[in-house]
């Protein structure tokens, strides 16, 4: 069908009226609170389920687009990677905690040894803060030279710190290099 050609009268219009203001102003409204609340919670939950099943298949796979903003980024991720490859003395220092505890229970009637158990403690603590802030500080160093200050998130080391001391089959997001795998 042929249309007719734009003259000077119609060649800036737009074919149609003007929609009323209270058309286009009921076009746009929705309710504040929905008809049916129960149905709204229901599709609430379900999303908020989807998503964190979602987040919690990436903690286990190390996917980077559904990881929690703390653990996202190349330098988090290079960060991970280097506390995973290497051993440390931190990670000995919460079941040590735990036997210290069970411990101390027992040896109630022997002062000498729960002192000698305490300090001990204590010693392994020192060592495992020392060791750590080894690790961050030679981390630090690498994630300079690799990314630069810029890409470099705030308390990156603060957060090699803390993985550091967890368990290596507890940390979350799980580890995805071998022991001695480090990061290139």
């Amino acid at each position: 069908m042929d249309e007719p050609e734009p003259t000077v009268e119609t060649a800036g219009r737009k074919g149609r009226p003007t929609p009323k203001r209270r058309e286009q102003e009921a076009k746009n409204r929705r309710p504040l609170v929905q008809d049916d609340r129960k149905e709204a919670k229901r599709i609430q939950r379900e999303r908020r389920n989807e998503a964190w099943q979602r987040q919690r298949r990436a903690m286990a796979t190390g996917e980077e687009r559904y990881l929690p903003v703390r653990d996202k980024g190349r330098a988090r991720r290079y960060a991970r990677d280097y506390v995973d490859a290497r051993w440390c003395i931190a990670e000995l220092f919460m079941p040590v905690a735990m036997l210290m505890i069970i411990a101390m229970l027992f040896v109630g009637l022997y002062p000498q040894m729960a002192n000698v158990i305490v300090f001990g403690t204590y010693a392994l603590l020192l060592v495992a803060i020392i060791d750590t802030l080894i690790l961050v500080t030679m981390l630090q160093r690498r994630l300079k030279k690799k990314f630069g200050e810029d890409e470099i998130p705030r308390f990156t080391g603060l957060y090699a710190f803390t993985r550091a001391f967890y368990l290596r089959r507890m940390r979350q997001p799980k580890p995805q290099v071998k022991r001695g795998q480090f990061p290139s």
